[in-house]
This record gives structure tokens, C-alpha cells and sequence, in this order.
């Protein structure tokens, strides 16, 4: 009877060991920094620094997100992005999580956000059939984050650094503006007058013709994987990026020593995601001159419910340093 009273205790306080683990490291944070050589890089945006915070999924870290917003804060950067799946479902009205965030965020001179496939829409239409941006975004940017639609453009002196939204800056200015394959459909992209908004927008890429020696930095929810990138050189007007930032994936959410991510949501692979590659999962990877960062980001989802945690996988913060690849003497 002791013996088998002590084998429970054992596996008692070696589950409770395991969930005070696993409530340890999903609430820490760190910070992962790397530098992206890029080629031509002009001096005004030599060691350019981004932030990328991503996947939040309305995960709180302290009261009012404040050791989230003591981090950031603690961080110096140029420019600040967010890659998407702040929210936790697209029909969430609870945006506290988020936008505590950005209320706390000191430097946000530069701010981008691009929208991931369980926020809320990004547009809403009037009563008089017209295309706006909806309550979320208009909230948002009040808080002083920019909806990245397009093309935003840095200025330095007489050089310029772009920023573009990934998906519009792929379609063929000539064509209407449609989603990319892969990507969660929204209902307001049925829309016609959505296209025509879209159609507009495609407009301002005419002004990085003739730049092609200007660096230009992409945001995308979503990663673009190496067969991805094959399709759209054949079928799409692919740029040459400098550097194209994604999430989505949260490194795996769930991971395992020496295995790595069992599995990451992805549209592109035969079998979904299952054992992806393990260089294709987060971090920096390049393929056919095409450099990518994908962050791990902050949150977790609940695609089933009882594995909504992060396993040997801490909420991250990125912060990239461009590095003009001249300089560094690596040709």
C-alpha cells in the first residue's frame, strides 16, 4: 500500500512540475535579436533596427500588459511592426489586450500593422456602399499604429527605406486586386467595391518604379514557403524584397527536444504542416535571394482546445538590425 501511495505522489508532483513548467515558459519573454545583411543598403538606414511583435492571441503579461509594455520599452528600434493575430477570433470585441499594448509603447514615430487570419476585418462598408476601415482599425490607429495597406516609405536624407504589404505588392497592378492562395477569405472581399478600394490602392506601387536600388521590407501574416515563392515568380509580379517579416506559425507553438515543431499551419504543404522542415519553422531563412524572418511571436491558439499553450517555445519579441552587406565584407 506505501508503495503504491508513493508511485501516485510521484506522478502527482511530476505533472504539477510539468504545468508549472509550461505556465513559466509561456509567460516569460525574450527577446531574439539578428542581423540581415542586405545588399545596397544605403548609410542613412545602415543598423536600421525593427521590432516585430506577432501572435499576441489577446495574451496578457501583467496587469494592463504592463511587463510586456516595460519590455518594448526597454528595447530601441527605428520602427515598430505587428504581424498580425493580435485578437484571438475575427468576431472578438475584446481588444483590451492589444490595445493596452499600444497605449503603453513609448516610440511610435513609425508603426505598422498588418492583419493576421484570426483578427477582425480591416474594412467595413457604409450606408452608402463605400469601403472604410473599420471600428478595430480606426481604434488602432488612433492608438498611433499605421494599417499598412500598401506602401509606406521612410525618408533619410535623400534615401528612402519601403515598407510594403506583401500580398498587394505581388499582384499585378494591371489586374484586380484578388487574395492570395492559401489565405483565410474574408466576406467583404466579395465585395466589388472592396476590389475597386484594393485596385486604388495597387496605385501607389507606381512610385518604386525606377527605384530598384531602394531597399524595400515586406510584411505578411502569413510565411511565404519556398513553393509559394515558385508560384508567384511565375504567376505574380514578385519584387525583389529586402527582407519579407511573417508569423503565423508560432514556431510550432508546440515543440519537443530534438524533434522540433510537430506541426505548423501551412496551406502550401502536402500534408498541412505535419514535421515541417526544421529551418523553415521561425527565425531567418533564405531561398532563391529571397531573405524571410518568422517570428515565434507571443501567444498561443486554441485550433484544439486542450494544447492551447506553448511547449518549450517562450513568447518572443524580434528585433532585426539591417546591416549594409558591403560593409560587413561579405560578398
Amino acid at each position: 500500500m506505501k508503495k503504491k501511495t508513493g508511485w501516485t505522489l510521484l506522478i502527482i508532483l511530476f505533472i504539477a512540475g510539468i504545468a508549472l513548467l509550461i505556465y513559466w515558459d509561456n509567460n516569460r519573454i525574450t527577446v531574439e535579436e539578428q542581423e540581415v545583411l542586405v545588399t545596397g543598403l544605403s548609410n542613412e538606414f545602415n543598423h536600421f533596427r525593427i521590432l516585430q511583435i506577432s501572435d499576441l492571441h489577446e495574451k496578457t503579461f501583467g496587469n494592463n500588459q504592463s511587463r510586456l509594455i516595460k519590455k518594448v520599452n526597454a528595447i530601441e528600434y527605428d520602427v515598430i511592426i505587428f504581424t498580425g493575430d493580435m485578437l484571438d477570433d475575427p468576431e472578438q470585441k475584446n481588444w483590451t489586450a492589444f490595445y493596452d499594448l499600444l497605449e503603453g509603447i513609448q516610440n511610435k514615430e513609425h508603426a505598422f500593422y498588418v492583419p493576421g487570419n484570426t483578427d477582425p476585418e480591416s474594412y467595413t462598408m457604409n450606408k452608402e456602399g463605400r469601403i472604410e476601415k473599420s471600428l478595430f482599425i480606426e481604434g488602432m490607429e488612433e492608438r498611433g499604429v499605421l494599417l499598412l495597406e500598401s506602401i509606406e516609405t521612410i525618408e533619410r536624407g535623400q534615401e528612402n527605406l519601403h515598407f510594403v504589404q506583401f500580398d498587394a505588392a505581388v499582384m499585378n497592378p494591371d489586374e484586380d486586386f484578388k487574395p492570395l492562395n492559401g489565405r483565410v477569405g474574408r466576406t467583404i472581399e466579395r465585395e466589388p467595391a472592396y476590389t475597386a478600394y484594393q485596385n486604388e490602392q495597387l496605385k501607389q506601387f507606381e512610385r518604386l518604379e525606377g527605384q530598384e536600388k531602394e531597399a524595400i521590407v515586406a510584411l505578411s501574416h502569413y510565411p511565404i514557403v519556398d513553393v509559394q515563392i515558385d508560384y508567384l515568380k511565375e504567376q505574380k509580379n514578385f519584387r525583389e524584397f529586402s527582407l519579407i517579416f511573417a508569423g503565423h506559425y508560432h514556431g510550432g507553438q508546440i515543440r519537443l527536444p530534438l524533434l522540433g515543431a510537430l506541426f505548423v499551419p501551412e496551406a502550401w504543404y502536402d500534408d498541412g504542416g505535419i514535421l515541417p522542415p526544421s529551418d523553415r519553422v521561425s527565425g531567418l531563412w533564405e531561398y532563391e535571394g529571397t531573405k524571410q524572418y518568422v517570428s515565434t511571436g507571443l501567444g498561443s491558439s486554441d485550433a484544439l482546445s486542450f494544447l492551447n499553450f506553448r511547449l518549450f517555445n517562450p513568447p518572443q519579441l524580434n528585433v532585426i538590425m539591417l546591416k549594409n552587406r558591403e560593409e560587413s565584407g561579405d560578398h
